[in-house]
């Protein structure tokens, strides 16, 4: 990793002999001093240099292999294709047997009489992947069923070797490749026509995080190693990637960058206190269940925490960057502010942006949540039980953890600007003060003489 850099300072017009010391730049971030690039360089490249011996300490080296279960998600899939639907008599399809009372009560007693009554829709498909590219198998649809189908569309099937011949197939989910990829396709578009190189690189910066993440965190956690160790390591090396790709290596992105690390820092800290404190398992719902089923010696709460770390990160990187940018602007508009004016001016900027994060962190949350929250409506749970179950209280350490180091990012981060930006002796201000003193000057001889 080389010294953060920046452009030039800008030259005063040459020919003109009357300057002023207050600049209005809309360009590149003013260069700091030489020494203070000596200082950040001093602390990031340790970091830097920290996170790739962790990279490769820890790198994994692919998913370990296990035998499937043919549980949830650790089925093995095939794709296939709505052939033909033909409407049929529910009761000459099913096999469910009403209660001899004639009880619907219960939920197993209403579901064996809706299968006896209706229309059912029997799909006919074809599997289009795999070594059984061709097959055909026949699929029963209930009328309340909440996935129809339909023909012509695409499906994802799920295979179980084990079973009888009839029943290796069974179709599990809707093929939604399509319209994913023409969304993403969308999203890309819009970035680059609006960003232009920024969205182009903020693209690369968006596919280096993904690989960080499918190549490095996961496996490596699968592999048996610390969750909390490997998210530390990922998202350093996701943050350092994204931030200088996205803004440069100048030193307003580094001092974003510290910023960044001291609030990732300070929400391990307190994500490790309270998910011990609270005793988070983090082993909560059926897919959670699974992994520790497959992978024993994985530690949930750990695994917990480190979600707590990369979820927190994204938003991390908006709310110290804009700190940083806000500070140097305010440099530029008037270089003789100290760095109490800077903090104090940068400081009411970030409180518009504390208030408007937290509330979509939060928002953001329940939104995630929402079923469960219906589930606890439904069940007329008054708020302390709803907030000491486990489900939620995770959603709540989750969120509130993540807001305090999103708070504490502001301050942080305007501080460390302010003081690395008026420590600059060397930027537009003094360069143009200093080409400045002669000027007023010679006017003053002038005017002696005149």
């Amino acid at each position: 990793m080389t010294s953060p850099q920046s452009d030039p300072a800008p030259q005063p017009p040459q020919g003109h002999t009357h300057t002023h010391a207050h600049t209005h730049s809309h360009g590149p971030a003013a260069p700091v001093s030489r020494h203070l690039r000596k200082v950040i360089a001093a602390v990031l490249i340790p970091f830097a240099t920290a996170v790739v011996v962790g990279l490769i300490a820890f790198w994994p080296g692919g998913v370990p292999d296990h035998e499937r279960t043919g549980v949830g998600f650790d089925r093995q899939t095939q794709d296939g294709k709505v052939v033909q639907v033909v409407k049929v008599d529910c009761a000459d399809v099913n096999a469910a047997q009403v209660p001899p009372t004639g009880d619907t009560s219960t939920p197993s007693g209403r579901e064996a009489v809706n299968e006896q009554e209706g229309e059912c829709a029997k799909a006919t498909i074809e599997v289009t992947s795999g070594d059984d590219k061709g097959r055909r198998f026949v699929e029963v649809v209930q009328p309340d069923a909440p996935r129809q189908l339909k023909e012509g569309q695409g499906v994802v099937v799920a295979y179980a070797p084990d079973a009888p011949r009839d029943l290796q197939y069974s179709v599990i989910d809707v093929n939604r490749k399509i319209p994913m990829a023409l969304l993403a396709g969308i999203f890309a578009l819009a970035v680059v026509l609006v960003g232009r190189m920024r969205g182009v690189m903020a693209l690369v910066a968006l596919a280096v995080s993904f690989a960080v993440l499918t190549l490095f965190i996961l496996p490596a956690i699968l592999q048996g190693s610390n969750p909390l160790v490997v998210a530390v390591i990922g998202a350093s090396a996701i943050m350092l990637a994204a931030l200088y790709m996205c803004h440069g290596v100048t030193a307003r992105t580094s001092v974003a960058v510290i910023g960044t690390l001291i609030s990732l820092l300070l929400i391990g800290l307190l994500g490790s206190l309270f998910i011990g404190w609270a005793s988070l398992s983090g082993n909560t719902d059926d897919n959670t269940g699974l992994i520790k089923g497959l992978y024993p010696d994985i530690d949930m709460s750990g695994l917990l925490l480190a979600g707590v770390i990369i979820g927190s990160l994204g938003v991390l990187d908006d709310v110290t960057v804009t700190q940083t940018s806000a500070v140097w602007e305010l440099h530029q508009a008037d270089p003789e502010m100290g760095w109490k004016g800077l903090y104090r001016a940068g400081i009411r900027i970030g409180r518009d942006h504390i208030a408007s994060v937290v509330n979509t962190l939060v928002l953001a949350y329940a939104g995630a949540a929402l079923p469960l929250l219906l589930l606890f409506s439904i069940a007329q749970s008054s708020v302390g039980t709803v907030a000491n179950s486990e489900l939620v209280a995770e959603e709540i350490v989750r969120t509130l953890v993540g807001s305090i180091g999103l708070v504490a990012s502001v301050p942080v981060t305007t501080v460390l600007a302010a003081l690395v930006v008026s420590a600059d002796r060397t930027g537009p201000g003094g360069a143009q003060a200093a080409t400045a003193a002669p000027a007023r000057t010679g006017r003053g001889r002038r005017r002696k003489t005149g």
